[in-house]
């Protein structure tokens, strides 16, 4: 699964890993993340992440 960087503090989003600390589980690729999810370490929105070369 493809992997997402914030723009704002460079933290990657891994399917992988998901989020558990957020309610994604490992496994949920960045698409099927909830919209109103926001970066666990800076808060900035889903808008802002890119997607990034594995």
């Amino acid at each position: 699964m493809k992997r997402y960087k914030c723009v704002e503090c460079g933290y990657i989003y891994d399917p992988a890993e998901g989020d558990p600390a957020s309610g994604v589980e490992p496994g949920i690729s960045f698409a099927d993340v909830s919209y109103s999810w926001v970066c666990p370490q800076c808060g900035a929105d889903k808008e802002m992440f890119r997607e990034i070369n594995s």
